[in-house]
């Protein structure tokens, strides 16, 4: 009698682990996360289709552009002595736009995120926010009707007394529509972008490795410089490269204030301009025909590659940073 209760007692016993024959019930998926799982899979998918489209039309439509016969843009030229200029004009503008405004983007997130009360924080920052609104066309008119009289003065110094380095040398722009006022006016475009994100990645940065600086005696700069900066690299680079994705394919505001003439020059104050691809496609496009539409579409590939490959640069700059980051 006493053996039985006391095994009773033990079946019975809540603290006794469950028998290894009992199976556990799956778990039931829900539709909201079926759905929302489905969903992203199907957005995912539908990004790299239009992709994968993009390219496939670019490639098939400028095979017939390639050859010089009967083409009013190639003439008796190749593909590659029409394109390499374009493409260099391309990446020099950006990187010089980049160049001005990555540094000032920088400082403006610092001052929003760390100096700046709140308050007139929350306001500077949305006042940077609205710069993104702003049509690339108004850029242009600005740089074209204002920016460039205005600068041209100092382009004449720039001439005068700093011919001697290439960046500088030449003859200045009566005008001031160069490549560097160009650049200006994309630095002033992507600025809001590039101020943006460094902004949210530094209010990201982990609290208390800020308050442990300070508490060992840093000063503000010194934290922002130990815990700040290297928690927030990866996204600072994230940042610059977004920006120079949108000055490589911007097209209005450069036609506007640019004075084209397709050449390979790294003069900065001269009226003999580099010629972005973008900038190429506006002019040209309105007056090509036959294969010379097609020229123009081949040129489109080559910023859809330099594009491409700049992200893909980005990405491996960010993946390599990551584990070097305080976030882990």
């Amino acid at each position: 009698m006493t053996t039985s209760s006391t095994a009773q007692q033990q079946q019975e016993d809540p603290a006794q682990p469950p028998k290894a024959t009992q199976q556990t019930r799956p778990a039931v998926r829900r539709l909201g996360d079926s759905i929302f799982s489905g969903t992203a899979l199907g957005a995912g998918i539908i990004i790299l289709l239009v992709l994968a489209a993009v390219a496939i039309f670019l490639v098939a439509q400028s095979i017939p552009g390639l050859s010089s016969e009967d083409n009013t843009i190639l003439r008796d030229r190749s593909f590659l002595e029409y394109v390499v200029p374009l493409a260099f004009g391309t990446v020099w503008a950006s990187l010089i736009a980049l160049v001005i405004a990555a540094p000032i983007a920088i400082g403006i997130a610092l001052f929003i995120s760390h100096y700046a009360p709140r308050r007139f924080a929350a306001v500077l920052g949305y006042v940077i926010d609205l710069l993104a609104a702003v049509p690339s066309v108004v850029f242009g008119l600005w740089g074209a009707l204002t920016l460039a009289g205005f600068v041209q003065p100092f382009y004449a110094w720039l001439n005068q007394n700093l011919g001697w380095f290439p960046l500088f040398s030449g003859q200045a722009s009566a005008t001031g529509n160069t490549i560097l006022t160009a650049s200006l006016v994309l630095a002033v475009m992507i600025l809001p972008i590039m101020t943006a994100i460094c902004r949210e990645v530094f209010l990201q940065a982990p609290r208390l490795h800020e308050e442990a600086a300070l508490a060992l005696g840093a000063t503000r700069w010194e934290m922002i410089r130990m815990a700040v900066l290297p928690f927030a690299r990866g996204g600072m680079v994230s940042a610059a490269m977004l920006a120079l994705g949108r000055a490589l394919g911007e097209t209005m505001a450069v036609t506007m204030v640019l004075s084209v003439s397709g050449v390979i020059s790294v003069e900065l104050l001269t009226s003999t301009n580099p010629t972005p691809i973008p900038a190429n496609i506006a002019l040209q496009f309105p007056e090509a025909h036959g294969n010379g539409v097609n020229t123009l579409i081949a040129t489109g590939l080559v910023l859809f590659v330099v594009t491409f490959l700049v992200n893909a640069i980005a990405r491996a700059i960010v993946n390599r940073r990551a584990q070097f980051s305080g976030a882990n």
